[in-house]
């Protein structure tokens, strides 16, 4: 049998973890101390509904730190490279976040709520005690804290649909990383056009944790004839879409540059943020290695649960993070971080899997 996830206090549920279960989850994974399900029939059973149909996924880990003060927005700007000074209260911003060597600690998405209240909705790390660290160490005129909100996301090809069922057509017209405050229940809720799949789709932060049933319920209601099923990020779909995982892809000993994130770098005009001088070095310089997708020869992978060695002329180039099986691009399809000499679009290189050495092609862009 495979090892069983033992549940707790500690691993804290969502508000929709009654729905989630009932709706057949098979797998989970532990995400900021909470529960994300990673399977419901199968990959790729489920891989094929989302890019026919529409799902909703319980993303509530996805855990919101709310910064709130006059110096708000000064604290924001410490966190990321990437400039706020132009950001406007209805947009969402990617912004990875550095530490003071320009390491990787996030790549959250920051809502704008006003002048001087933001949300920073981070993906799986500690990044509340760095924020709250920077306002104390700063003594700055902030408050830092988690607040009851937990997203919920509408993904797929019919994600319109069924969100403009349940909050009415103003909901069609949000563009992309945009938010609109949109009635449910008698609560306005931020609903953005965001998630972490290309197959279009919004992200509902759900203030108040009694508000989660009533809206899963709801939307399962109105999407009866649209198949929606209960969903999850899908590791086939985020590898052809390009979408990193921090803490696979990416980690603390990685800049954003390295990991193909510097169009979202305003080195030069990001003043205040911690990691600064360290960045403008490695803007002036160059990464010695980059994120780049891989094609891998051969029947499907075993799963990439440890980095895979990128091997080129004997000599050690790189490592594979995330990998699968593509049905709708009958390859494996790859992301790792490649040395500098070999990044080039279609460079063969050599891969050391577990079972046994494949060969693949070095890709520039993404799938989809």
């Amino acid at each position: 049998m495979p090892p069983y996830l033992s549940v707790s206090r500690r691993t804290r549920r969502t508000p929709f973890t009654d729905r989630v279960t009932a709706a057949g989850v098979t797998a989970y994974t532990v995400y900021n101390h909470m529960l994300l399900p990673t399977v419901f029939q199968s990959v790729t059973e489920d891989y094929r509904h989302l890019k026919s149909a529409v799902q909703v996924w319980d993303v509530a880990c996805e855990r919101q730190v709310e910064i709130r003060g006059p110096q708000a927005a000064e604290l924001a700007q410490m966190l990321t490279p990437r400039d706020l000074s132009e950001m406007k209260l209805d947009q969402c911003y990617y912004t990875p976040m550095v530490d003071e060597t320009g390491g990787m600690l996030n790549d959250p998405v920051t809502v704008k709520l006003a002048e001087d209240r933001f949300w920073v909705s981070i993906a799986d790390s500690d990044l509340l005690f760095w924020i709250k660290g920077l306002a104390v160490g700063y003594r700055l005129a902030v408050d830092v804290i988690e607040p009851d909100v937990s997203p919920l996301a509408i993904q797929g090809p019919q994600a319109d649909e069924l969100a403009a069922r349940v909050f009415g057509d103003a909901v069609r017209s949000i563009r992309f990383f945009r938010y609109k405050r949109l009635a449910f229940n008698g609560t306005e809720f931020v609903v953005a056009r965001s998630g972490y799949s290309k197959q279009g789709g919004f992200e509902i932060y759900v203030e108040d944790s009694r508000q989660g049933e009533p809206l899963w319920d709801a939307l399962f209601e109105a999407g009866r004839d649209l198949d929606v099923r209960a969903g999850c990020p899908n590791l086939i779909e985020r590898i052809e879409s390009g979408m990193l995982s921090y803490g696979n892809d990416m980690t603390r000993a990685n800049t954003p540059h390295e990991a193909g994130l510097g169009r979202f770098c305003d080195t030069r005009s990001a003043i205040g943020c911690v990691g600064r001088d360290a960045l403008l070095r490695v803007a002036r310089e160059g990464p010695l290695k980059q994120i780049r997708y891989l094609e891998i020869d051969g029947e499907a992978v075993p799963p990439c649960t440890e980095p895979w060695t990128v091997m080129a002329h004997g000599d050690v180039i790189g490592t594979v993070t995330s990998a699968a099986w593509s049905p709708d691009f009958s390859t494996n399809v790859a992301i790792g971080m490649v040395g500098r000499d070999f990044w080039e679009e279609g460079t063969l290189v050599e891969l050391v899997t577990p079972d046994g050495s494949r060969a693949a092609r070095v890709r520039e862009k993404s799938w989809l």
